[in-house]
């Protein structure tokens, strides 16, 4: 008799753990604000001063010499 009870609480605890649980949804309870026109255009910045063009000037830029081999 022992065995009867414990097989069926056994068999009552894997099919209860099997079943499927409906997932909790939040529904938010504020209502979420819409964004209103756009505001009117700010004024325009000065524009900066321009840097001096190029001369003939040419850099070379040279990669560092790599040790040699042994």
């Amino acid at each position: 008799m022992k065995l009867q009870i414990l097989a069926a609480a056994l068999l009552a605890t894997v099919a209860l753990t099997a079943c499927d649980k409906p997932a909790v949804v939040v529904v938010p309870t504020t209502p979420v604000g819409v964004p209103g026109p756009a505001g009117p255009t700010g004024a325009t910045g000065d524009t900066g001063a321009t840097g001096k063009t190029g001369g003939d000037t040419t850099v070379i830029v040279m990669p560092p010499a790599s040790a040699p081999a042994n």
